[in-house]
């Protein structure tokens, strides 16, 4: 698939193979079918993905297959490690010296990657990290979930860090995504978790083949030798107190940075909405036909769909159900972002919980009965 070029580079990249080239391009259809694993993967390297590192892991080992017949033919670096450990860590090294990097995996996965999630976030080093999650906990199933929330959104590593969360709820805005998700860790130096599951990694729907392509980070911290300048340190070590503490400040105001100027969310249906259903990724699919189903009985529903998961868009979400009746989070979970819906809507609305485990995905007819159920219970109460 022929992609955007992306614009040439400055700074040192990491040696790689030279570019497999072939006859002349096919011209490029309108629309192409994709997996979602497939069209993350392709998403980054137009983006100008430099590095991938990751180890096969079901629902998202289409990803790593993708990538490892694209990036040799972009002549970019393709590591297949030993382990997740050694992929995270790999990319680590390979952030600090200026790469673009991508590294994916699947629940169980992205647990053992934590430790170094936290030493990067306090290296200051941008990395993509897509986790297409799965059925939980411990080995669980290869059905798609949304586990792994809390996770990701309250830092699943040690120390006071934070990263962005960005959730699609489907393959062309996951493309979308992907880039923006480059363009937030280098903006702010940080690590950024896509935050994907099992059935979008693995359904394919029809996309537009143009890629966008995105300009190189800048390089005035990377290590790439110190000939002619004073030398650069990347560490999170620092033994002194004093210092430690005044580079969590630092830390934490980049954190309020990212929390005024990266809140994302979509919403539908919500003017008028007497209930508003809460939900991301394959969850605000199910909710999305919900509604409709719910407003053709003649119940006002709307759905609050956040975007990014942190920050999440707590001001924007109290403002949407402001004159609802109730509020619903629906998940593929046990009760994860319901803690965040509560805390948005600091009690002016009843908020209640309606999910599926194991892999197990919510049907509309069972959202819909849902929402007749809080419904009932707020007009008892008395809204």
């Amino acid at each position: 698939m022929t992609v955007l070029d992306r614009p040439s580079a400055t700074r040192p990249h990491l040696v790689a193979s030279p570019p497999v080239t072939g006859g002349e391009a096919a011209p490029l259809p309108d629309r192409v079918l994709m997996k979602g694993n497939e069209a993350i993967a392709e998403a980054a390297i137009a983006a100008g993905c430099d590095a991938y590192f990751g180890y096969p892991i079901t629902p998202q080992a289409e990803l790593l297959e993708w990538m490892a017949k694209r990036m040799p033919q972009e002549g970019r670096v393709f590591v297949q490690a030993e382990s997740e450990l050694a992929a995270i860590n790999m990319g680590l090294g390979a952030a600090a010296a200026g790469a673009r990097v991508l590294v994916s995996s699947s629940s169980p996965g992205i647990s053992l990657m934590a430790e170094a999630m936290s030493y990067m976030a306090g290296s200051r080093l941008p990395v993509v990290l897509v986790n297409v999650m799965r059925g939980g906990p411990g080995l669980g199933s290869i059905g798609a979930a949304q586990g792994d929330y809390l996770q990701a959104t309250k830092g699943h590593g040690h120390g006071d860090y934070r990263v962005p969360v960005l959730a699609p709820s489907s393959i062309a805005e996951a493309i979308d995504l992907v880039r923006e998700s480059f363009i937030v860790a280098e903006r702010y130096r940080t690590p950024v978790i896509l935050l994907a599951d099992g059935i979008l990694g693995q359904a394919m729907e029809p996309v537009s083949p143009t890629f966008r392509s995105l300009e190189p980070q800048p390089d005035d911290w990377i290590l790439d030798g110190a000939a002619g300048r004073e030398p650069r340190v990347i560490k999170s070590l620092h033994l002194r107190p004093e210092d430690l503490e005044q580079h969590d400040i630092a830390l934490q105001e980049t954190y309020a940075q990212i929390t005024a100027n990266e809140i994302r969310w979509a919403g539908e249906a919500l003017e008028g909405a007497e209930v508003v259903l809460v939900a991301y990724g394959t969850a605000a699919r199910v909710a999305r036909t919900a509604v409709q189903r719910a407003r053709a009985e003649g119940l006002r529903a709307g759905l609050f769909r956040p975007i990014s998961l942190w920050p999440f868009p707590s001001g924007a979400l109290r403002e949407a159900a402001r004159l609802a009746r109730a509020v619903i989070s629906v998940e593929m979970s046990s009760g994860q972002m319901v803690e965040d819906v509560r805390l948005a809507i600091e009690g002016a609305v009843p908020v209640f919980h309606h999910g599926r485990m194991g892999g197990m995905v919510p049907t509309p007819d069972d959202v819909v009965a849902a929402m007749r159920h809080a419904w009932a219970t707020s007009e008892e109460a008395g809204r």
